[in-house]
């Protein structure tokens, strides 16, 4: 076993974390089967040859590139990033990007299908998918295209009204962040959210209580990007936003060391909207200080963690914390690879129910999920035995008993329980969204627009269509043993509630941008809803 020795931030970087004063003085240095809590242990080499993972994980194949999905169209190549929903009737809504270019061969089209009339670009065959699975077995009950026509769907992320993907490429036409339904149970009309940007977008997340939107981009000079809502009745009327260290231009952020502080202000960005790829061209002009390739981002409990693939002074990543509230803005460097044999280019990120942050590489060689623990410490949990390709898509379910995940380059997807920590579980839903605790009684039907936590206001719940049954999935083991989790139960008539630590969000709500939710919700109306004449004129929001 080789040892580890990262330089890492050496106190507790989320909330309820706590660092040992020998950490507090000297970087760490550990192997991979160390004993400390938060080390799952040795990775187990995996019989299958497909996924090594500490004892008592097992994995169990989702879905594979060429597969069919129950709306007739083939599970496309090159999956990315994933969030995972609760739904109705005790199912977990995945909903799954595919980074595809153009001249892709594993398209959704199957033999004589052609693009579909909703297709945003029909010369195009990135977008997303759908995948609707029983929560206790992981059975996928249905499966859909959601959007296509897009390129190179990478990242995205969890919002209150859906999934957020996001466009990395810049040809005409391109490079938006779009709107879907986790209740879309067919592929629907194109929904480009405008005002977040036209840019070589990686990823978005979204804070829960103010509908600020903050966004990544994918380039060696990129910017660090927030959207802030006029109103949270209209939260896609807003003002572009790139952050800014107070008294430095463009201040690069793979010179910080661990555990450095700065404070940051945001510059307005006047064209969100370019012809050009000048999007972070304006925010420089203006002093935006500088990430190297942003990729993964993810709100959790107040803050926002920000993963820059290339950054540090061995070009092998690093973890920032952005804290943004009423007190102010501050970006601090959480942990960074001084040594690619150490971590390899972390790309899509989440943040556990429990404070861990899970990494996905995508370096050279091996490529391994890792976990970032909150006393600082780094190690591994999952290492990719097929092939060389990247991970992707790291979530996890809303009760925090499944972590899901792709192996890109085979179009793999699979999930993995075992013994996580445990999540306390949320109250039962109403039928308004609402959570009045064990017995879900129904709330009012009026609030605000739905959040990802705990007791939001919502609506009535989404359609999930009529799910089929298919085969049942493989299941690959380390064990020896399937260590299948038991489901969290829903209620009785909303379906699974979000988590509250904002890792999985309720799809049983109202969608805030249908028509017969706006009443309720108080959002604002699509201000165009018809079906694009081309990738120029789609219907946005």
């Amino acid at each position: 076993m080789r040892p580890y020795d990262l330089m890492l931030k050496r106190r507790a970087f989320l909330r309820g974390g706590a660092a040992t004063a020998a950490a507090a003085s000297l970087p760490l240095v550990f192997s991979y089967h160390r004993t400390a809590r938060a080390d799952y242990g040795a990775l187990v080499p995996d019989p299958e040859g497909v996924l090594d993972l500490p004892a008592g994980f097992s994995y169990t194949i989702i879905s594979q590139t060429g597969d069919a999905m129950t709306d007739g169209y083939r599970v496309p190549g090159s999956p990315d990033a994933m969030g995972a929903f609760a739904g109705p009737d005790d199912t977990i809504i995945l909903m799954r990007n595919h980074e595809l270019s153009p001249d892709a061969s594993d398209t959704p089209y199957g033999d004589g299908q052609d693009p579909p009339p909703e297709a945003y670009d029909p010369a195009a065959v990135g977008g997303v998918t759908r995948t609707v699975l029983a929560a206790d077995t992981l059975e996928v009950l249905a499966s859909n295209l959601v959007l296509v026509g897009t390129i190179r769907n990478c990242a995205g992320g969890l919002s209150p009204w859906g999934w957020l993907s996001c466009e990395e490429n810049v040809d005409d036409g391109h490079g938006y962040v779009f709107l879907c339904r986790t209740d879309a149970d067919t592929v629907q009309m194109p929904r480009r959210i405008v005002g977040y940007g036209r840019c070589n977008h990686e990823a978005a997340c979204v804070d829960p209580d103010t509908l600020v939107a903050y966004l990544t981009e994918d380039r060696a000079d990129s910017c660090l990007y927030r959207f802030v809502p006029t109103d949270r009745a209209d939260p896609f009327t807003g003002k572009l936003q790139a952050l800014k260290v107070v008294g430095q231009d463009n201040f690069l952020t793979t010179t910080m060391d661990v555990s450095e502080l700065v404070e940051c202000e945001w510059v307005d960005i006047d064209d969100p909207d370019p012809a050009g790829d000048t999007l972070r061209e304006e925010a420089q002009d203006k002093g935006a200080a500088l990430i190297i390739r942003g990729e993964g981002i993810w709100y959790f409990e107040g803050a926002v963690y920000v993963c820059s693939t290339s950054g540090g002074p061995a070009a092998g990543g690093q973890i920032f914390k952005l804290v943004d509230d009423a007190r102010g803005t501050t970006l601090e460097l959480l942990a960074r690879s001084d040594d690619k044999d150490l971590l390899d280019m972390p790309d899509n990120i989440c943040v556990a129910p429990w404070g861990e942050v899970f990494m996905a590489e995508d370096g050279d060689g091996d490529n391994f999920v890792r976990v970032l623990a909150p006393t600082g410490e780094v190690y591994d949990f999952a290492r990719n035995a097929q092939s060389d390709s990247e991970f992707a898509g790291v979530c996890f379910s809303p009760d925090g008993k499944t972590l899901f995940v792709n192996i890109q380059g085979d179009g793999l997807t699979l999930a993995i329980r075992g013994p996580f920590p445990a999540v306390e579980q949320p109250g039962t839903t109403g039928d308004d969204g609402s959570t009045t605790g064990e017995d879900g009684t129904t709330g009012d039907d009026t609030g605000p627009a739905p959040t990802t936590s705990a007791g939001s206001e919502g609506g009535t719940d989404g359609d999930t269509g009529d799910p089929t049954t298919g085969p049942a999935p493989t299941t690959g083991d380390t064990d020896g043993t399937t260590g299948e989790a038991s489901a969290t139960g829903a209620g009785d008539s909303g379906g699974a509630e979000g988590d509250p630590a904002g890792c999985g969000c309720d799809a049983t709500g109202s969608d805030p941008l249908s028509d017969l939710a706006l009443a309720a919700a108080g959002v604002a109306v699509l201000r165009g809803v018809t079906r694009p004449a081309a990738p120029s004129e789609p219907g946005d929001v």
